[in-house]
């Protein structure tokens, strides 16, 4: 394995990091907004899945309402 200097080893890193593009702060934001949407509608469904479940199974150990 080839042995790099601290220096160079730096030096490639921030060549690597000019390299990265950053997302606008629209881009961010409506990622941001996405991200909440889905996990509220994900939470929702596995709230209803839950209480479905959650009956059946007390179906049939004879414990439902």
């Amino acid at each position: 394995m080839a042995k790099t200097s601290p220096i160079k080893f730096v030096q490639q890193i921030r060549a690597e990091a000019k390299k990265v593009t950053w997302p606008s702060r629209r881009e961010t934001t409506v990622t941001t907004i996405m991200c909440v949407i889905f996990v509220f509608f994900a939470a929702v469904f596995f709230l209803i899945a839950d209480q479905i479940l959650s009956w059946l199974v007390g179906l049939v150990l004879g414990t439902g309402n």
